[in-house]
């Protein structure tokens, strides 16, 4: 009996979030893996895609424990590396298309990355982050997702050399067939990701494969997330790895719906049109659909939107108008604070205006593209500006 339980290969392989795939590809396979604008691919198609990604990766000296980056919002290619990197082998890398060029070259150098995916509106981040590298560190080999559905083709020969390929490029050379590179261990590692590096430097955060598999299940279970569920990309897949739903999503045959941009319209109108039942955000994400908690005096509803910030990117700008007659009008630090004792500290505001009445349409619902014109033109924030008043 002591003989027939020791672990083999039939009963004991790497735990690993990849075969999630193969699996996807059998039972889902004619069901929509991924649906971008006017672009739907099924789980067959997907996995096809990824196998040929993997292969092309192998093809060009991408090895096991190499680290491949890639630089992209929620499209289709950014969701595809989490599969098709880790099946050749290699550590996948996302990085925050936030960040300032110096902080993602420093990213770059830390991990090594010998190949780069780039979609075409972080290309200039990325070739600025190139010019912070140190003359004798070797620059990884730039791969350019180009958009359609966009409308952006790049100029080659604007790009001066820098691109080695293009991700369809890559695509269209890659094997079908191949025969994906499975983990060793369970301990091999799949992701890298790293700390935003708000408090100190960046720090690198390495995941196993099997850690992957368990959280994939632990989500997937807590969550009780159903067969074929219609996902929607609201949290970036750059924030751990979309906190494991690029590879949970394949384990339940659940069509990703990717965007790659959104404000509270382009959510809604996502949920309407695909019939979403499921969907991830930072509290900032949800703050932005609900708006603020109505203070006391508030005569309406607390407007949000986001304010360019040389640091951050972004930080939350509330708009918010008062109730007529209120003799004691409260202060922006008052509201602030009212915020911050209800709220995450990073989903509190920044800037607080106060505005005599918030725009809106015919229908009463509040213009949101006029209050980002008006936190666009607002004077720059510096650390120590705690508000802002119209």
């Amino acid at each position: 009996m002591e003989q027939l339980l020791r672990p083999g290969p039939a009963n004991s392989p790497p735990l690993t979030p990849l075969g999630l795939l193969d699996r996807a590809a059998t039972a889902y396979g004619e069901a929509a893996s991924i649906v971008y604008n006017n672009t739907e691919y099924t789980w067959s198609q997907t996995h096809r895609r990824c196998l040929q990604i993997a292969s092309s990766l192998s093809s060009i000296g991408i090895r096991r424990r190499n680290v491949v980056s890639v630089l992209a919002p929620n499209i289709p290619a950014a969701y595809e590396s989490h599969f098709a990197v880790p099946m050749c082998g290699a550590i996948l890398n996302n990085i925050n298309t936030r960040l300032d060029p110096r902080t993602v070259s420093v990213l770059l150098r830390h991990s090594e990355s010998k190949l780069i995916f780039v979609d075409f509106q972080s290309f200039s981040l990325l070739t600025q982050a190139f010019s912070f590298l140190p003359a004798f560190h070797p620059r990884p080999k730039v791969v350019l997702v180009e958009d359609e559905e966009e409308g952006k083709q790049n100029d080659r020969k604007a790009l001066k050399g820098d691109v080695f390929a293009t991700y369809e490029e890559m695509m269209n050379r890659g094997d079908p067939n191949f025969s994906w590179i499975r983990p060793e261990s369970d301990w091999d590692p799949i992701v890298l990701n790293y700390t935003s590096g708000t408090t100190s430097s960046p720090k690198g955060v390495v995941h196993c494969h099997r850690g992957a598999f368990i959280n994939v299940m632990n989500g997937l279970t807590d969550w009780s997330v159903s067969k074929r569920a219609v996902y929607l990309w609201t949290l970036p897949m750059f924030h751990a790895n979309g906190w494991s739903y690029t590879w949970g999503t394949a384990a339940v045959g659940a069509t990703n719906i990717c965007l790659r941009k959104f404000d509270s319209a382009a959510i809604y109108a996502a949920i309407d049109r695909h019939k979403v039942t499921h969907m991830c955000g930072a509290p900032v994400v949800l703050n932005m659909l609900s708006n603020l908690p109505n203070a006391a005096p508030l005569g309406h509803p607390a407007a949000v939107v986001a304010r360019p910030d040389e640091y951050w990117g972004e930080t939350p700008c509330a708009f918010v108008s008062l109730k007529e007659g209120v003799e004691k009008k409260p202060s922006e630090r008052e509201l602030i604070e009212f915020c911050r004792e209800r709220l995450p500290h990073y989903m509190v505001p920044k800037t607080v205006v106060f505005i005599e009445e918030l725009p809106k349409t015919s229908t009463g619902k509040i213009q949101k593209f006029v209050l980002r014109e008006m936190a666009k033109n607002l004077r720059p924030l510096s650390s120590n500006s705690r508000a802002s008043r119209l």
